[in-house]
């Protein structure tokens, strides 16, 4: 065989090998249900740049949690799905009366998650980071037994210090602690000396999604642990939108601003719900299984027997699919009079979309807050793409002046209340770890409303005629980080 009779016959291999490769991938696209808005962004990624298409969707196309995490998954459900049966038997926590508007969300995530919602806790909202740290600091002060904490973000500086050294404090006095933070959100953190000084302490501290880049064909390195969760002595509970920062220190040359957040406080069942979520996103990242205790009789604080009703979601690779898009849906149909959603990341999916728009339609008065300025260039061209729509519909738009309202939250018909991690995109909806709380209770929407009147009060209602008549090139662009879209 000549020289280029050999080089003809390895061309025709790679080059068989490279469009075999292309056409594989362009089947398994094809073959795989998702959205035919996605499908068709991959498709022509992949026609339009054929190499570095078919990387990205390998990388970035599908759920991949690695073998390992994805076997842990599977491995924990008996053990959880009978532990959620054992739950079941505190029968005193459980309620059994909801609200018109809740009923059919309620339903859902019964049917979905294998409990009813909680009753008789304790909610205080917290709307500055400050009153959050101060509160958290209070609480680990006088931890008994375990503090368990996940945060995507932990960030040196001001007062989230004086919390690690709070932390540091309970363990020596033999408090059992466990921190879980995401390795790309918390790089910082595991840059610095903390670490080890919690470490050298006794507190488990656990990269979560450790990013890799040997393994980047292996797992998703954009899939990220985006829950933020406090546990303490199985009794109290924090959750929200804030991470462990203090918005003094953190990202001020964004040209952003304060991040501004909403944490809740509770006391209650609700703690042992969410201490199930952290049981399980434990033991995918470490392997250890660490089940939270049944709830005693003695920690329901707020004996009101329907008041503070609470269903804790949780997304993610081996939760329910789907279910917090689900809800949001069902909570959206449900509404009769008003709906007030705030998110600093708006990409919503087709079906999310249509519901705000329908709601709208049939006369609710809906209103959305979001950033004037974002952090995110990308999402922020992007969530203009709709804003079109909405207006046609008759949705308020409400463009937050004041720093860079991060507060994740829905409210429906003054009543019914959804907060947590998720954003209104596609990432949170589709992909990462997140949590939100559904809260079924008057009083705990009319504390909600408050701090969303506030948001508005800060804020300019973005007028349509003044909209439909902006630059040219900013419809270009739009339209250009829309076909994104479903890839945010």
């Amino acid at each position: 065989m000549t020289s280029a009779t050999f080089y003809g016959v390895v061309n025709g291999v790679i080059l068989f090998g490279y469009w075999l490769l292309i056409a594989t991938v362009t089947i398994r696209i094809l073959v795989k249900r998702r959205t035919v808005s996605s499908s068709m962004v991959w498709l022509l990624i992949i026609f339009f740049l054929p190499l570095l298409g078919v990387i990205a969707y390998i990388a970035f196309g599908e759920l991949y949690l690695g073998r390992r995490r994805a076997e842990r998954a599977r491995s924990m459900w008996p053990a959880t799905a009978q532990w959620l049966q054992d739950l079941k038997s505190c029968q005193h926590i459980f309620a059994t009366h909801t609200s018109d508007v809740a009923s059919s969300l309620f339903n859902l995530c019964e049917n979905r998650q294998g409990i009813p919602g909680v009753k008789g806790n304790q909610l205080q909202l917290l709307t500055s980071a400050q009153d959050v740290m101060t509160a958290l600091i209070r609480d680990i002060n006088l931890a008994h037994h375990t503090i368990e904490m996940v945060f995507y973000i932990w960030q040196p500086g001001g007062k989230s210090d004086n919390v690690a050294n709070a932390l540091i404090s309970a363990a020596r006095r033999g408090v059992t602690c466990r921190v879980l933070l995401d390795c790309a959100g918390s790089r910082q953190f595991f840059k610095s000396t903390w670490p080890e000084r919690m470490r050298h302490a006794g507190i488990e501290v656990v990269q979560a999604l450790p990013v890799n880049i040997f393994r980047f064909f292996l797992r998703r390195l954009d899939l990220r642990q985006h829950r933020k969760i406090v546990l303490i002595d199985n009794a109290i509970a924090y959750t929200g939108s804030m991470n462990m920062v203090d918005p003094r220190f953190f990202k001020q040359d964004a040209g952003v601003g304060q991040w501004v957040d909403l944490m809740a406080r509770m006391e209650g069942p609700v703690a042992t719900t969410l201490g199930i979520v952290y049981s399980c996103d434990w033991e995918i990242e470490t392997g250890e299984r660490v089940l939270p205790p049944l709830p005693e009789r003695v920690s329901m604080p707020f004996e009101q027997s329907s008041g503070h009703t609470i269903h804790v979601i949780a997304s993610g690779p081996g939760f329910p699919e789907d279910l917090i898009h689900q809800a949001l849906l069902t909570a959206i149909y449900a509404s009769r009079k008003s709906l007030i959603m705030t998110t600093p990341y708006f990409v919503p999916s087709d079906d999310l979309l249509h519901a705000i728009c329908t709601a709208a339609l049939r006369g609710v008065d809906v209103s959305l807050i979001v950033p004037r300025k974002n952090d995110s260039l990308l999402v922020g061209w992007a969530s203009r793409a709709f804003f079109t729509e909405l207006l046609d519909a008759g949705v308020n738009i409400y463009l937050f002046e004041e720093d860079l309202l991060h507060t994740k939250s829905v409210l429906i018909d003054g009543e019914l209340s959804l907060i947590g991690t998720v954003n209104l995109d596609m990432r949170s909806l589709w992909l990462n770890f997140e949590i939100t709380l559904v809260i079924d209770d008057a009083d705990f929407g009319n504390d909600l409303d408050c701090v969303q009147r506030d948001y508005i009060a800060r804020s300019t209602l973005l007028s349509r005629e003044k909209w439909l008549h902006r630059a040219y090139w900013k419809r270009i662009a739009e339209r250009l980080f829309y076909f994104l879209s479903p890839l945010l």
